[in-house]
């Protein structure tokens, strides 16, 4: 379903994903959720593939959330009991407009394809086809935030646990300080309470994303939250637990006085913005020349370049890692990049130039490392698309093996 909604209207996790719905019981129970809206998977997709219709749906319901905005993924297969895709989906904080919108999105949907979230699908059993939907709202601007466990994660006992500290609660969840803990018991007494060490803050900059700031000196080991707060925090844990179930991991943040939830999931078993490279031209213009779709009818060339989805990549970032799962096939349509193996430069390749099609034909790992040295943009075709086209199109697979036989006697010859 092609949709976006008010998150107290996100019901169907197959479409807008486990964290929307959450967020919607949420809503709909009373719990303090910052208003936000639900983006379906097709409608991500529909953006992602810069469908004009779906961006102006998107961007005209997200208007009146004004700005700056919490982007987050929202996959229907994200954050259960049984495997969490947290750090591996994208969330952006500080999107400044709504104008920024598309981009974030784009960015989003290309986390849920990236080789690392394919590489972890992988790994838990999950290799199907993500639907990446996502969750819009607006940036609180929190004294202190964390995260709470409603049933100690460490040792199974049955109380809160409870880390904190100053600023987005990105800082906690990244590892980035020592965080002060809590521990309360089922009944609201205060078991413990361990000062950390929060030298950085994380904080939203006017300009969009977010910067680390130092911490000052008489607030690193003070603690953060007081008996009042520590109170409202355990009720919402109480009321979470009554709306989803036990064993759940909160995210929160306080906000002008008032606590907010921003997450609630199962507890899983076991910087700076990007600079904005060049404007893309039309992917047709590159794809057309690639030797696998060399022979096609023009019709057919417009319908696969049509499959393909931009994405961009500053100076300096690693697009493919040797060895590591593969979840898209690239052409590039500027700048330029350096393809190395085992830590040897091989190739350098530029506009026109593709690369990663070998791990998506036998679903193995990257044969090599490929890094943008310069600002570059891309169009990728992720393994759900590729591999269906190669498998329906035989000239498209003639290509291909001749490709393929020129690299071998290639690399014969050398």
């Amino acid at each position: 379903m092609k949709a976006v909604v008010l998150l107290t209207d996100a019901h169907d996790e197959a479409d807008f994903g486990a964290k929307a719905v959450g967020l919607g019981d949420a809503a709909r129970a009373g719990l303090p959720v910052p208003p936000g809206i639900a983006l379906s998977g097709a409608i991500v997709d529909d953006v992602a593939a810069g469908e004009d219709d779906a961006i102006q749906a998107v961007l005209t319901a997200a208007r009146p959330l004004q700005g700056p905005l919490a982007v987050r993924s929202s996959a229907a297969d994200e954050d259960g009991a049984d495997a969490s895709f947290a750090g591996q989906h994208l969330t952006l904080l500080n999107v400044p407009s709504v104008d920024d919108l598309t981009a974030a999105i784009r960015e989003i949907w290309w986390s849920a394809n990236s080789d690392s979230a394919i590489t972890y699908r992988k790994r838990v059993g999950l290799f199907t086809r993500p639907s990446i939907g996502v969750v819009v709202q607006q940036l609180l601007d929190p004294e202190v935030a964390g995260v709470m466990f409603t049933q100690n994660p460490i040792n199974g006992a049955d109380e809160r646990l409870i880390e904190a500290s100053w600023g987005l609660g990105e800082v906690v969840v990244a590892g980035r300080v020592i965080p002060d803990n809590f521990r309360i018991d089922r009944s609201g007494t205060v078991l413990d309470r361990n000062p950390g060490v929060k030298k950085v803050a994380i904080r939203a900059v006017a300009d969009g994303g977010t910067v680390e700031e130092a911490v000052a000196p008489e607030l690193v080991e003070a603690l953060c939250l007081d008996d009042d707060q520590l109170a409202r925090l355990d009720a919402m844990a109480r009321r979470c637990e009554e709306v989803y179930g036990p064993s759940r991991d909160i995210e929160w943040a306080i906000a002008g006085s008032q606590l907010y939830l921003l997450q609630c999931r199962a507890v899983t078993r076991a910087g700076a913005s990007p600079k904005k490279p060049p404007a893309a031209d039309s992917p047709l213009a590159v794809i057309g020349n690639v030797p696998f779709f060399e022979g096609l009818s023009e019709r057919d060339v417009e319908h696969i370049a049509g499959m393909f989805k931009e994405r961009r990549f500053a100076a300096g970032e690693t697009i493919t890692m040797e060895g590591a799962g593969a979840a898209a096939f690239f052409v590039i349509d500027s700048g330029e990049v350096a393809v190395t193996v085992h830590g040897k430069q091989l190739a350098t390749l530029g506009r026109g130039d593709y690369f990663g099609e070998i791990a998506l034909i036998d679903e193995g790992a990257r044969s090599a490392t490929v890094t943008a040295t310069s600002d570059v943009v891309c169009h990728g075709l992720t393994y759900w698309e590729f591999r269906p086209l190669v498998q329906t199109n035989a000239t498209i697979a003639w290509n291909l093996l001749q490709t393929l036989a020129k690299r071998l006697r290639t690399a014969q010859a050398d």
